[in-house]
């Protein structure tokens, strides 16, 4: 079974190689042109947004037919597929997922709705890779996906709402704009719909990190080993900071610190920093 995701999950070059891994492009358009968002390093992103500004670019989701494409080529190769999504409460990039593979006659594609985005939703496509590499059952894949879904948590704070406002993705954190612009949210991605929901608010980044880091230790207590993934923009000292908060008050079998992908920082901005985390044993048993 072959493994195709998105690039919200935040994959590394090594691992789509690694695993085998097909990553559907999604698309940012900026005045001058779209670009796949898979050929653009966050950096150079980041650098094309700030010379826009007040604008920010807007974002598109592979087509029906980019994704008939991709499943065509890997039945032809004999393989059965899985693909595994951004959240549908986020982007409609799953619809697209489900419209290419009904135009293949005879074919059945199973789609995953991850309800989550980046690290929470690589988490699940990983998984899913581990366990197809090794020959593991499609329902015994599907059965982990859900329990890793359900007890998964991505949260994250922003320099500023100011992208998320310019580009209409406030949402549930909505109650936020205006006048506390500057305000930092604890954002996260609900499980039950797997859109934004906002849990609390600070006035600096560093408070901002130690509601994420409490958050984290109430969700999961001081025992459970968990992988952590940290994920930011263009926020690196932050970033560095949040992984010793969480080094320093939950158990950690895994951490790594990580660059989002530019798709999601259309929304973000560069001042973006957060977690995924995950019970360990949940990934360790697949691979």
């Amino acid at each position: 079974m072959k493994i195709v995701t998105d690039c919200a999950a935040d994959l590394t070059k090594e691992e789509t190689e690694a695993l085998d891994i097909t990553v559907a492009p999604l698309f940012i358009q900026f005045p001058e042109g779209e670009v796949n968002s898979n050929e653009i390093s966050p950096d150079e992103f980041y650098r094309r947004l700030k010379n826009i500004a007040p604008r920010i670019p807007t974002t598109a989701q592979p087509s029906s037919g980019i994704f008939a494409n991709i499943y065509k080529k890997i039945f032809d190769q004999g393989e059965d597929v899985m693909s595994i999504h951004i959240s549908s409460g986020l982007s409609g990039t799953i619809e697209s997922a489900r419209i290419g593979a009904a135009q293949l006659s005879g074919k059945v594609v199973n789609i995953v709705d991850s309800l989550t985005l980046s690290g929470g939703e690589r988490f699940q496509v990983l998984a899913a890779a581990f366990a197809a590499r090794t020959g593991k059952p499609l329902d015994l894949i599907l059965e982990r996906l859900s329990k890793i879904r359900m007890v998964t948590e991505v949260i994250y704070t922003l320099e500023t709402l100011e992208y998320l406002q310019r580009g209409g993705r406030i949402g549930r954190v909505q109650a936020l704009t205006g006048a506390l612009l500057h305000i930092k949210p604890i954002i996260v991605v609900d499980k039950k719909d797997g859109k934004y929901s906002t849990i609390g608010k600070e006035r600096t980044i560093l408070k901002a990190l130690e509601a994420i880091t409490e958050h984290i230790a109430k969700v999961y207590g001081k025992e459970t080993p968990l992988w952590v993934s940290v994920l930011h923009g263009q926020f690196a000292e932050q970033a560095e900071n949040l992984a010793k908060l969480v080094k320093e008050n939950v158990n950690v079998s895994k951490l790594e610190i990580m660059r989002i992908s530019p798709i999601l920082g259309v929304h973000t901005g560069p001042g973006i920093v957060g977690l995924a985390a995950v019970p360990f044993h949940l990934m360790e048993e697949l691979d």
